[in-house]
């Protein structure tokens, strides 16, 4: 198989990768730079296997049954319980919305200057029309294209002088100090390993089964499943290496331009570009804030998109992309709900800080049972019947469950 061949089965994987370095991802990770410098930069190199295990976990699920993830819960947890979960994701996803718009809104007023407030209105109204009125089979590939944004941080390291041994060894060697670094740790596993994401891979390969008329469920059709395995776990690889060298790029990148010039007060996204500009240049300010626009149109319908299909799928309604908004009425009505609560957190006198900040407990508070209930269904032969999970795939889930509940156990511990 040719490499365009590989490239052209990438897909939900892809996208999923992607959507992970949102706005508010970028400020972790900015964050995460600013302050320590390269010595957080260990916490990908943990994230990256415990990502591709619970992203393979979503994705099989989809493929193998032909439901989503809120729909396979439902058949191992209590409704009410399936139900204020997906309700605190809604919660959750929405919050982080408004923060994207925010942030995609501060970097364009930053570039081209103007009101903030009328950006993040545009981009908002522009990803919602795009959401109702074009057809899956083509938005998908505008996600695909929009995720070559990323590069332009990988390039942006390109434009500092980095210290190679530094990241290095920031690579390889876990360093924690104080009760500052392990808020950012915890922070960083929040915005990596985050319900939405699974919700969303999952729902993706349901997407592609129901707009092929060869592709069936795997329990239905198994001699699909070398294949169909095969193109997901290609697929799962390469989006969660993207995601990770992107978020390692700019860790780098704030690690060699703030921490050295001693600029570690960042808040958010656009804080980090415009702290860029003057130790950086304006090169590496213009890159940082496409960046930020880029990854905000591909992050946002990720997160409005994945509470829609949480919701329908508890609730039995059509929930697709490919459908027209007369079709799948309850699909789009928690889209659009959940794009103008996000638009009016940011009129709103709640802190975007202090909003980000309880996005993440509820992220770190849903992730946990999530995960245990994806583990569970992923390895119980009456949901997935041949395709169970094998070994491996069951110890790295576990662990990324393990260490997720050890995320959210020091959350408690050290709110600052």
């Amino acid at each position: 198989m040719s490499i365009l061949d590989k490239v052209k089965r990438l897909g939900p994987g892809l996208v999923t990768g992607a959507a992970d370095d949102d706005p508010s991802g970028i400020a972790t990770y900015s964050q995460a730079g600013a302050q320590f410098g390269t010595g957080l930069m260990w916490t990908m190199t943990l994230c990256y296997p415990l990502m591709v295990a619970v992203q393979l976990a979503s994705a099989r699920v989809g493929r193998v049954t032909g439901r989503g993830l809120g729909n396979s819960l439902g058949k191992i947890m209590p409704r009410w319980l399936v139900i204020l979960l997906i309700g605190l994701l809604f919660i959750a996803n929405t919050i982080n919305v408004g923060a994207d718009l925010a942030a995609m809104g501060e970097a364009s007023s930053l570039v081209v200057g103007g009101w903030t407030h009328g950006f993040t209105i545009f981009f908002a109204i522009l990803s919602l029309l795009l959401q109702l009125f074009v057809p899956y089979h083509r938005y998908v590939n505008i996600l695909k294209w929009l995720t070559l944004v990323l590069f332009a941080y990988i390039a942006l390291i390109f434009m500092v002088k980095v210290d190679w041994h530094a990241a290095a060894t920031g690579l390889v060697i876990p360093t924690i100090v104080g009760a500052g670094a392990v808020t950012t740790v915890v922070a960083i596993f929040g915005t990596t390993i985050s319900p939405y994401l699974f919700f969303w891979q999952a729902a993706q390969e349901v997407e592609d089964l129901d707009q092929s008329d060869e592709r069936e469920p795997l329990k239905k059709k198994p001699t699909q499943a070398p294949d169909a395995l095969s193109r997901i776990r290609w697929d799962t690889f390469v989006g969660m290496a993207v995601s990770s060298i992107v978020a390692l790029a700019i860790i780098l990148g704030t690690a060699t331009t703030l921490h050295a010039a001693g600029k570690t007060d960042i808040q958010s996204a656009a804080d980090a570009a415009q702290a860029l500009k003057p130790v950086a240049g304006n090169l590496a300010f213009a890159v940082f804030s496409l960046g930020i626009i880029g990854t905000g149109l591909l992050a946002v319908p990720v997160l409005a998109g994945s509470s829609a299909y949480g919701i329908c799928e508890i609730g039995g309604w059509n929930a697709s992309l490919e459908h027209k908004p007369m079709r799948a009425k309850a699909f789009y009505a928690v889209i659009t709900l959940g794009m103008l609560l996000g638009l009016a957190i940011n009129w709103s006198p709640v802190s975007p800080m202090k909003a980000l900040f309880w996005s993440a407990v509820i992220n770190g508070v849903v992730a946990v049972p999530v995960l245990i209930g994806l583990m569970i269904v992923v390895s119980k032969q009456s949901i997935m019947g041949e395709f169970v999970a094998s070994t491996s795939l069951k110890f790295f889930g576990w662990l990324a469950t393990g260490v997720m509940g050890a995320a959210a156990v020091a959350m408690v511990a050290f709110p600052g």
